[in-house]
């Protein structure tokens, strides 16, 4: 199946902005790298490059970590995450959050970014 591939403006205002402004033409070439996994969001869980955090009925939320493009640092040696929430019914992947590890405050790093997504995405405040 293929997705449909959703940025969230929250995403691009925070996050995404400073990964274009540090990695610049990289960052363009990672962008379209993430659109095409995200585009085949299945083959994620098969290769485990995705971790599902939450299975409903409706939606499956999942972290998933990346490279930026031209670097020798491995996926999960980066530190780079993307949160995304996997719609089946309708095959739309929206990307919630793309962060570095260093992004999150305190000391875990799961918390911090469930607290990102339900504060600024109300919707799914009732599934994390």
């Amino acid at each position: 199946m293929e997705y449909q591939v959703i940025f969230e403006p929250f995403t691009e205002r925070h996050y995404i902005k400073r990964f274009a402004r540090k990695y610049k033409t990289s960052w363009d070439l990672t962008l379209e790298f993430l659109c095409e996994e995200f585009r085949k969001a299945d083959i994620l869980f098969l290769k485990s490059i995705a971790e599902t955090i939450v299975d409903s009925k409706d939606v499956k939320i999942c972290k998933t970590e990346f490279k930026i493009a031209g670097t020798e640092v491995s996926r999960r040696a980066s530190g780079n995450r993307c949160i995304i929430a996997v719609y089946k019914n309708t095959a739309v992947v929206h990307v919630l959050l793309v962060y570095s590890k260093e992004d999150i405050r305190g000391s875990n790093e799961t918390a911090g970014w469930k607290a990102i997504i339900k504060d600024n995405y109300p919707k799914y405040k009732s599934i994390l």
